[in-house]
């Protein structure tokens, strides 16, 4: 094959340099980013030898690659990043959420305020975080406010507001407020925010006993209150160590082609939050995680003073093995500390770990310490890989978290699985049926009678296949006749299934009752041989799923409201009923704006192909003015007749303003 001649070419001109490489498919469009210590040895490795189900499909796709030396890895690391954001490959690890994390700001002004923001700007005002959710930001600022009297409005109001009553703000719209005041209370947040609830937790407590001997008993029962709070929101800090660092404590996993990374948020020394992210990976699974690190700290420009990372080497085995669930850890002693950044390892560990990294060497892969350097380069604060100790078990304990979070996800995945395939297979047992492992169900869709159309979902071991669903225009049938209708689509599909040798459903779903039982089975059995059970679900008046009918004549099927087979079969009508409406108003929308453009003289099919070509929809075509006109040949007249016939009509004709607001088909 041609591309691959002309990838043995490139390859053999492949620099022993750092550098990124991006891979290309068959349209030129880049499918994955990635970075090496040596270019030539890394991007060889994709060419040879075996890989995993999940780098097969990328390599299968890559027609040409091109790839950018720099100087050091560090800079491979910052290149690699802005090249992912740049044309977000399909196969790269994307942080897909456009959020950045949030943060608490007291902002930079004469009446400072406390305010939750996503943006960290250099505004002289004070942050803090980030938080891993807005949840908890929101909480942390709901007790914040109801302790520190900052300005809580936007915009400065005319006179004193209900905050200040409830003693939650200091009324600068009223009274001055000296300088003094603003900066205790930022210094107390600060300190709060910094680990130092204790201390004010100690000083409310004063306070209130000092309230209750003086007999003010509201008073007293709001510090209580406050006291409350402190506690319900420090109550989750559950790990401890002797010193006072802000710290990111970095784990990963990986199973089944996925990667789930952790992020414990250590703060003043105590464990204050967690954030989990699962997603496929395609390439080396070390390379793809110090990967998602750096966009994250990319997007999220308030660093900590510390970073630590779990080793690329033993992952699997070391790090599982001393990990401990998420519960409270003891303090450890200050050797612990000291001992998990260098303390030396055995022999063994120290030949298994060489071996690893000549073997990383070699395939040009960013290991451990280099992808380590090349982070605390690029950052500028202290990013560690430990080696022994509590920062070691901390680091196994966010790995472990990552595992426990992977195996949630495929055992949910099983257990769906399970339930769904198991709903089909009872709800066959229900209907005397040995096998059900394909139900084909219909619905039909029109308003008196006008643009009638039907539609077709398909369920395989109970899970829907849309691949296989189905649309029909009716053809035959004039006027709201639901039975007719039933019959000419029956027809329709199941002389394509014979005609074509198309899999035969187990079980035929109509949406109706007796009457659209009937019509099914008479066109099965008496026109085309079949005898396939036919089902119907009859609704209630409230229009949901209430009783199962079955058979010729129809019986009642007993099925209990709560159980799995019922809620399966509510699946299916919601589906159906979802699809059939959705096609049902696309065709009206399409052909209420064909009968406006077509009502007006000089508009034939192709002017109005044409117009609704150019300006998208009937809505922007009212919107135009004359001049829009002329690109399309159409004069200043007939351009004043379109806008006149359109402009006048009535507004709350049926069916105008649904138009705009129509669900795109499928």
């Amino acid at each position: 094959m041609d591309y691959m001649d002309n990838i043995r070419n490139k390859l053999a001109l492949l620099p022993d340099l750092p550098g990124c490489y991006l891979m290309k498919n068959e349209e030129g469009t880049i499918i994955y980013v990635g970075k090496a210590k040596v270019l030539k040895n890394r991007v060889r490795s994709y060419f040879t030898g075996s890989h995993n189900g999940k780098t097969q499909r990328l390599v299968a796709n890559i027609v040409d690659f091109e790839y950018i030396v720099t100087s050091s890895n560090m800079e491979a690391l910052i290149l690699e990043c802005n090249l992912i954001k740049k044309h977000m490959p399909r196969y790269n690890v994307l942080l897909k959420d456009d959020k950045t994390f949030p943060y608490l700001k007291i902002t930079n002004e004469a009446h400072p305020r406390l305010e939750v923001t996503r943006r960290v700007l250099k505004d002289k005002a004070k942050y803090f975080g980030p938080y891993p959710n807005a949840y908890a930001a929101h909480q942390t600022k709901k007790l914040l406010d109801r302790m520190y009297p900052l300005r809580k409005c936007g915009v400065m109001p005319k006179e004193i507001c209900l905050y200040y009553h409830m003693g939650q703000c200091l009324a600068p719209c009223e009274k001055e407020v000296p300088k003094s005041a603003y900066e205790e209370i930022t210094q107390s947040i600060a300190g709060f925010l910094g680990g130092g609830h204790e201390a004010i937790k100690k000083d409310l407590q004063k306070k209130m006993q000092e309230a209750a001997e003086e007999l003010y008993f509201e008073r007293a029962k709001e510090l209580r209150d406050q006291i409350i709070h402190i506690d319900a929101l420090m109550e989750k800090q559950n790990i401890n160590t002797p010193d006072t660092r802000d710290r990111d404590v970095f784990g990963y996993a990986v199973d089944k082609g996925w990667m789930c990374v952790q992020i414990l948020y250590m703060r003043q020394g105590k464990m204050i939050q967690r954030h989990s992210s699962a997603f496929p990976f395609y390439g080396e699974a070390y390379s793809d995680f110090i990967s998602y690190v750096t966009q994250y700290y990319s997007d999220n420009p308030a660093l900590p003073q510390e970073i630590l990372l779990p080793d690329s080497l033993r992952e699997d085995s070391v790090l599982y093995q001393s990990a401990k669930p998420v519960i409270a850890v003891r303090a450890p002693a200050e050797e612990d500390i000291l001992g998990s950044e260098g303390a030396p390892e055995s022999p063994e560990d120290a030949a298994e770990r060489e071996a690893a990294s000549l073997e990383a060497a070699a395939a040009g892969v960013v290991d451990a310490a280099g992808g380590a350097a090349a982070l605390q380069e690029w950052l500028g604060v202290k990013v560690l890989v430990p080696r022994r100790g509590l920062k070691k078990q901390m680091v196994g304990m966010a790995c472990q978290n990552g595992k426990v979070a992977l195996d949630e996800k495929f055992r949910l995945i099983e257990r769906d699985e399970e339930r769904t395939s198991g709903a089909a297979i009872s709800l066959g047992l229900s209907l005397g049926l040995d096998n059900l492992n394909r139900i084909e169900a219909f619905d039909n869709s029109n308003i008196q009678g006008t643009n009638p159309v039907s539609a077709m979902v398909v369920f395989i071991d109970g899970k829907p296949a849309r691949k296989e669903y189905r649309k029909y225009k009716v053809r035959t049938v004039q006027g709201p006749d639901d039975y007719e209708t039933m019959r000419e689509v029956i027809r329709r599909r199941y002389e394509r299934v014979l005609k074509e040798d198309l899999p035969m459903p187990d079980l035929i779903v109509v949406d109706g009752g007796k009457g659209q039982i009937s019509s099914a089975i008479d066109i099965l059995q008496n026109e085309l041989g079949l005898f396939i059970p036919v089902c119907g679900i009859v609704k209630d008046d409230k229009h949901k799923t209430a009783q199962l009918l079955i058979g010729d004549p129809p019986e009642p099927v007993a099925l209990g409201r709560d159980s799995q087979e019922f809620y399966l079969l509510q699946r299916i009508q919601d589906e159906v009923h979802r699809f059939a409406i959705t096609f049902h108003r696309e065709q009206r929308g399409k052909s209420m704006v064909i009968s406006k453009l077509d009502s007006i003289p000089g508009i034939g099919d192709k002017r109005r192909k044409l117009l609704l070509k150019h300006f998208g929809s009937l809505k922007k075509i009212k919107e135009a003015s004359i001049e829009d006109f002329r690109p399309l040949s159409i004069g200043e007249k007939l351009a004043g007749q379109i806008l006149a016939a359109l402009r006048d009509e009535d507004p709350l004709a049926p069916g105008a303003a649904e138009l705009e607001s129509e669900p795109a088909s499928e």
